[in-house]
């Protein structure tokens, strides 16, 4: 019995060694390479190329049809890309007391933050202005239906704001101008508005460069262009009690029609 017993170990230990005792495992032949694993990781499958399209050039010379001036021998005042909560309510006290209008060219997002000032704007008797919905400078290279998606939108967001309020004007962020946006706005309704008088107080020069630059350039009809937002317009704000009374003095000022 013991002989046997000792017998069947034997037996046990040669099946495992020859691999009988796991049937689907491959014994490599002695002195065979053994395989190796990649380190390579899966290369992933290629995505999807997204081709925007190509921004048409701007024209060499400003398109015809712009409106640049009133067209009486009275100026026009124009504030852009507000409505600011810092600083639009203090433009809107100073023109107040001063007892002229303005035209102010809104931007839809800004717009769409602060329709309380957008009400108090209409409220006190001046002209909006569409200046897109986020101030794109590349709007009017855009497609065209880019273009007019994108002043409908803010024109909603106006409309919302203060509900039956006229838009009468669409102004091109950068005065970038191309056929195609001309001919959105119109389509839409509105003219476009650029401006004759540009003191360039969106660079932040002092309030005293300011007024200087707006005398200077001046001339019977001008459309002045100012800054109620787009960011600190603290040296507008102090020009603008001079600035108005110069030119009130001068040439009048009067609403954009």
């Amino acid at each position: 019995m013991q002989a046997r017993a000792v017998l069947a170990s034997v037996l046990a230990v040669a099946l495992v060694l020859s691999g009988c005792a796991q049937p689907n495992r491959t014994i490599a032949p002695a002195g065979a390479p053994r395989p190796v694993e990649s380190t390579t990781p899966p290369t992933p499958s290629p995505r999807p190329t997204i081709t925007k399209p190509a921004l048409r050039p701007l024209p060499p010379k400003l398109p015809a049809g712009l409106r640049r001036n009133t067209g009486v021998r009275p100026v026009a005042l124009t504030f852009d890309d507000g409505p600011s909560p810092a600083w639009t309510p203090k433009m809107l006290d100073q023109l107040r007391a001063a007892k002229v209008t303005a035209t102010f060219c809104v931007v839809g997002r800004e717009v769409q933050r602060h329709p309380e000032l957008v009400r108090r704007i209409v409220r006190e008797g001046h002209q909006l202005c569409n200046h897109s919905w986020r101030h794109d400078l590349d709007l009017a290279r855009r497609p065209v239906a880019e273009i007019q998606a994108d002043l409908a939108r803010t024109n909603k967001a106006i409309q919302t704001a203060s509900p039956g309020a006229k838009v009468s004007f669409y102004r091109q962020p950068g005065g970038r101008w191309t056929p195609e946006v001309l001919a959105v706005a119109k389509k839409l309704g509105m003219h476009p508005l650029h401006w004759s008088v540009d003191p360039q107080d969106w660079d932040k020069p002092s309030a005293a460069t300011i007024g200087k630059r707006v005398h200077t350039a001046a001339r019977p009809g001008a459309v002045v262009l100012l800054h109620d937002g787009g960011g600190n317009r603290a040296a507008t704000l102090a020009a603008c009690p001079h600035l108005i009374a110069d030119l009130k003095q001068r040439f009048g000022i009067t609403r954009l029609h």
